[in-house]
């Protein structure tokens, strides 16, 4: 199980403004939306899990956001966003093993259609899992001076079908207390800023044949950096813990840090960056690489990269084709990357879900080890034998399957 970042913690640009008079005037906190905005939102997780009061492993975990507000009617905005979430284990109790995994690996994505007004309360149908936090924030409507509080009901929304096996979304009610706390600094700038704090407490019905939560409880404690031009969040940073309490009697505690901002980037134009990425790849002669627009965003398609039969370590010679991809990557750094792979249909599913996985990871590390991205702007992905781009009733076919794809993603 991971921790989501809600949407509403963090949608905004990053901007600069006078800092005449701060403190000196009541401040009035409302959303602004506007037909045609996009937004990027990056959160990043530190968490520890523990099993029985006992430390089990701690991962690192992204959150990407990408949202559209495609309509505006009263003052409320209606949004369409997708929430992807990766994961890398950096400690693991069982082997010890410090830097468990390099490579964020992709966990799961989520699409969301939902509408939101001026204060921050939000309408979306119970059929979607995100946000996670709900109606966080909510402002009154009046300004507020410096150390005024307030409070407003919310919920959490999560996904319990894998860990649980609680089918539809499961929600979480709760109070959310605020106080304005005055302007505080968010990397170089200052911001009006206020603290959100809320428990959660919840008895989950049983679920049959399954261990269940019997209990859930937490503790959530957030500071949030507003955009008083644009009416948007900037920035926000949380401690928190969750304790399940499990119907075996087992407890299992989640604990740590999260830190989330806007992330700008214009929107690609594709054709351009084809033509440019296919001109690099006749220069530099790379030989069995096609490049395509994909929904994600453009796809390198490394159709003839050779690892050792049912391995994911390279042959010989194949790290001189993956510098040449590196120089490519390079002139686009603005730019996050995905690294999926794929096998032709041999073996069993599982075998080539965790083939594809691994041998993505390596091209990954080696990526990382060149610097062509930091660990937090790469993600990897196994899709096994899920996408074939050729027959695999032919041996040429089953030769370009088994293959290795670079995504520079639009979000």
């Amino acid at each position: 199980m991971t921790r989501t970042l809600s949407l509403f913690k963090l949608i905004g640009f990053s901007i600069v403004f006078s800092l005449v008079s701060l403190n000196l005037t009541a401040e009035v906190f409302e959303f602004r939306h506007t037909t045609g905005d996009q937004y990027r939102i990056l959160s990043k997780v530190d968490q520890a899990v523990l099993i029985n009061n006992v430390l089990s492993h701690r991962a690192e975990i992204l959150n990407r956001v990408a949202v559209d507000v495609t309509d505006v009617r009263d003052g409320k905005g209606l949004h369409r966003a997708v929430f992807q979430t990766s994961e890398r284990v950096i400690y693991d109790s069982q082997s010890r093993d410090q830097n468990a995994s390099t490579s964020f690996q992709w966990n799961r994505e989520y699409d969301s259609v939902f509408e939101r007004d001026k204060l921050g309360r939000l309408t979306i149908d119970p059929q979607y899992y995100m946000p996670v936090v709900r109606n966080v924030p909510v402002f009154p409507d009046r300004a507020l001076q410096v150390g005024e509080r307030w409070h407003a009901e919310a919920h959490e929304v999560h996904d319990f079908r894998d860990a649980f096996g609680i089918r539809e979304p499961y929600r979480i009610p709760f109070n959310a207390f605020y106080e304005y706390v005055g302007y505080r600094q968010w990397k170089d700038k200052s911001y009006p800023s206020f603290s959100v704090n809320y428990n959660i407490e919840s008895r989950p019905q049983p679920v049959q044949g399954r261990i269940y939560p019997v209990r859930i409880s937490g503790t959530f404690n957030q500071l949030v950096h507003w955009d008083r031009q644009l009416g948007q969040p900037v920035a926000y940073t949380e401690t928190f813990r969750i304790i399940f309490t499990m119907s075996n009697g087992q407890v299992i505690e989640f604990r740590g840090t999260a830190e989330a901002e806007f992330i700008e980037s214009e929107q690609m134009d594709r054709d351009r960056i084809i033509s440019e990425i296919t001109e690099e790849i006749n220069r530099l002669q790379i030989p069995d690489v096609q490049v395509r627009a994909v929904e994600e965003g453009i796809a390198i398609s490394l159709e003839d990269i050779r690892f050792y039969p049912d391995s994911a370590r390279m042959l010989p010679g194949e790290q001189e084709k993956l510098d040449r991809i590196a120089e490519i990557l390079m002139r686009y750094q603005d730019r996050d990357i995905l690294v999926s792979g794929h096998t032709a249909l041999a073996g069993t599913a599982e075998g080539r879900m965790r083939l594809s996985q691994d041998r993505a990871r390596t091209v990954a590390d080696y990526f990382l080890s060149k610097q062509v991205r930091t660990a937090d702007r790469m993600v990897i992905r196994g899709f096994g034998a899920e996408r074939p781009i050729a027959d695999n009733t032919t041996e040429e076919g089953m030769r370009r399957n088994r293959r290795v794809e670079i995504t520079i993603l639009e979000n």
